[in-house]
């Protein structure tokens, strides 16, 4: 359970750590992240000895291809983020990861024809309610949450597909990003733009950090996912835009009006109605296969005692 609630409270108190960055713009922002997530997630493997996941995955180009789609769309995930934080749009991305389980539920029907039980269509039409409501306090879309959704819901989607581990995935997909992210930074080294190293030491140790408050909660939340169950794991899911959407609230003191706050309530009533059809539906699981163990049981018992009556009964069918 610590695990658990170590890796999504980090990911959930991550926009503390974004404008320390500051005057660092988004973009090398990012690009330090995938240079120094790959330098802490390779010492990781090389620590746990985890290389035999490599020669598999060159030899499978379509697996190669599955981790570039993850790298490019994690990309602009991450880049939307650290955008969205330091431009005073905490409570907007917090919104991107409430309504992500919504999103991904949706692309299961569209993209692989998934059939939805009723509360399920319940909690999806209340969250499509809830975007429109925003929409209309924004003035716009909330572009920033559902870019957000999006993205972390097709690289979801996409590593389900690669079925690799957690800490070996990044390490493939910074890998992928690493050559390009060098490049920018060598470049805005050449045009006198970068601040690692211009900004004095503690700067250049916050953005050489980017890559393990990257790794660390990955970390916390494989270790979570082998010893928490399931179901409250996809509890503690909401514990990230919870933290987000209070410290942009309280401690960003960022603008709250009335059409958010309906348009956040009808979020936060869809996931609860979401919450409660899989605690419903995996209690029901949990019966049912204790009932069938108990039917196979009693099978089990029964069945050498109508064999020995039978045994039993040979000798005197045989004496008549």
């Amino acid at each position: 359970m610590l695990y658990g609630i170590g890796a999504y409270g980090m990911w959930g108190l991550v926009p503390l750590f974004w404008p320390l960055l500051k005057p660092a713009g988004a973009v090398e922002i990012l690009a330090h992240r995938m240079v120094w997530s790959l330098a802490v997630v390779g010492l990781a493997l090389l620590v746990l000895r985890r290389w035999g996941w490599v020669r598999e995955l060159l030899r499978s180009p379509a697996k190669l291809g599955l981790i570039a789609l993850a790298a490019a769309v994690i990309t602009v995930n991450w880049g939307v983020y650290i955008w969205a934080v330091n431009t005073g749009r905490v409570v907007e991305a917090s919104l991107g990861y409430f309504i992500n389980p919504l999103v991904t539920i949706a692309m299961g029907v569209v993209l692989l024809k998934e059939r939805l039980r009723p509360a399920q269509w319940a909690a999806v039409g209340i969250g499509f309610a809830a975007v429109l409501v925003l929409a209309v306090g924004y003035g716009q879309p909330p572009w920033i949450s559902l870019t957000l959704a999006l993205t972390f819901a097709t690289y979801g989607l996409v590593k389900k597909k690669v079925n690799i581990g957690g800490l070996e995935s990044l390490a493939a997909e910074t890998a992928i990003q690493f050559l390009p992210a060098l490049g920018y930074l060598l470049w805005l080294g050449t045009q006198s733009s970068a601040t690692f190293g211009a900004e004095g030491a503690g700067h250049a140790a916050l953005l050489a950090a980017t890559g393990l408050v990257t790794a660390a909660p990955l970390v916390c939340f494989g270790a979570a996912a082998i010893r928490v169950p399931l179901s409250t794991l996809g509890l503690l899911q909401y514990l990230a835009p919870v933290f987000q959407f209070l410290l942009g609230v309280v401690y960003f003191h960022e603008a709250m009006p009335a059409e958010r706050w309906a348009g956040f309530s009808l979020v936060w009533l869809a996931l609860t109605l979401l919450t409660w059809d899989a605690l419903r539906t995996a209690r029901r699981g949990r019966t049912e296969a204790a009932r069938l163990a108990a039917e196979a049981a009693t099978v089990d018992a029964v069945k050498p005692r109508a064999e020995a009556q039978t045994e039993a009964q040979a000798p005197e069918v045989e004496a008549r």
